[in-house]
This record gives C-alpha cells, structure tokens and sequence, in this order.
C-alpha cells in the first residue's frame, strides 16, 4: 500500500463520525420538536403514550451510531496501517 493511503481511510473514518454525530443530533432535535407540538393540543393521548411508535427518529439515531462505528473501525485500520507502514 502506497505510504499517503492511510491518509484516505483515516479522513474517511473521521468523515463517518462527523456524520454519524450529525445524525445522532438531527434525530433528537426533530423527536423533540415532534414532541413539543403535540404537547401543545388538547388530545394528548399520542404524546402520552407514544403510540403509534414512530421509527423516523429512532432510524436517525441508529444510522449514526452505525455511522460511528465504521468511522472508528476506519479510524483504526489507518492508524494500523501508518505504524505498519
């Protein structure tokens, strides 16, 4: 491998973390937001129980968690690859 590669992976690696935090925050903020509007009507009963479930906020986070990982594994093998190289 080429000695600037684990340059790539590394920036790569920070990339994914930096979207997978944004994720991370993008999906709290609009639960929340989701949330605070419905606090505000005089039937509750969603907001109360949260029923029906709504799985956009959750894919959000989820996503970047996954998107965290990679990134720390990309993170990792660059780091590998630099002491190996």
């Amino acid at each position: 491998m080429p000695q600037q590669d684990w340059l790539v992976l590394m920036g790569m690696g920070g990339g994914f973390i930096l979207l997978g935090l944004i994720a991370i925050i993008w999906g709290g903020r609009e639960e929340k937001g989701y949330y605070n509007s419905l606090s505000g009507h005089k039937d509750v009963r969603e907001f109360m129980e949260h029923w029906p479930p709504r799985p956009q906020f959750g894919a959000l986070k989820i996503g970047g968690r996954i998107a965290i990982i990679i990134g720390v594994l990309l993170l990792a093998t660059g780091i590998i690859l630099r002491l190996w190289a």
